[in-house]
C-alpha cells in the first residue's frame, strides 16, 4: 500500500484488480477545499489509457512488478521465448503480449521482461534498433511524389518509411517506438 502522495511515473497499481500504470500524475491544491491528485493511468494489459482523481492522502494498493534484463532467443509458434541473463531461465511470453514490438525484436536482443507473479506483462524494447534493409525499390531520382521517402522491408519482415537513398543491404537504425527511419550506420 502507498498514499497517492507517493506516486510517481511508471509505478504500477492494483485499482479493482487490474493492474494500472502511472503515465502522468500532478498534486492540485486548489484555493477552497481539499486537495487532491490528477492521474493519467494506462492499462497494463490492453494499453486502455484513463483520467482518474484520487483524494491526496488516499491509500492505493501498489503491484509488485518485476522488471528483468532478458534476450530474445526464438520465436516458438505465436510464443516468443526469452531467456534471463542472471539464472538462465526460458520464458514463453505470448505473442498478444509482446505486440508490435515483434517488429523489431532480433534474435539475441536484450530487452526489458516485466513480469507480475510469474505471468509476464510486457516487455521494453531499446529506443532504437540496427537493422538491415531485405527489400526496397531503387530510388529514382526527382522522385518526390511520396515527400522523399519510401518503404523499405527489415530483417523482422516489418515496413519502414526510408530516404530514397537507401538500398538493399543497407544497415539503418529505426526508433522501436513509432518505426521512425533515424540514420543510417
Amino acid at each position: 500500500m502507498a498514499s497517492t502522495n507517493d506516486l510517481k511515473n511508471g509505478l504500477v497499481l492494483n485499482l479493482d484488480n487490474e493492474l494500472w500504470s502511472v503515465v502522468e500524475f500532478q498534486h492540485v491544491k486548489p484555493g477552497k477545499g481539499p486537495a487532491f491528485v490528477r492521474t493519467t493511468l494506462k492499462h497494463v494489459l490492453s494499453g486502455k489509457v484513463v483520467d482518474k482523481t484520487f483524494n491526496a492522502g488516499t491509500k492505493v494498493e501498489t503491484a509488485n512488478v518485476d522488471k528483468r534484463s532478458m534476450q530474445y532467443l526464438y520465436a516458438d509458434g505465436e510464443d516468443f521465448v526469452f531467456m534471463d541473463l542472471d539464472t538462465y531461465d526460458q520464458i514463453h511470453v505470448s505473442g498478444t503480449t509482446v505486440g508490435t514490438n515483434a517488429n523489431y525484436l532480433l534474435p539475441e536482443a536484450e530487452v526489458v521482461v516485466a513480469t507480475h507473479e510469474g505471468a509476464p506483462l510486457y516487455i521494453e524494447l531499446p529506443t532504437s534498433v540496427m537493422v538491415e534493409v531485405t527489400y526496397t525499390e531503387p530510388g529514382l531520382q526527382g522522385d518526390r511524389s511520396t515527400g522523399g521517402t519510401k518503404p523499405a522491408t527489415i530483417e523482422t519482415g516489418a515496413t519502414v518509411q526510408v530516404p530514397l537513398f537507401i538500398t538493399t543491404g543497407e544497415k539503418i537504425k529505426v526508433d522501436t517506438r513509432d518505426g521512425r527511419y533515424l540514420g543510417r550506420s
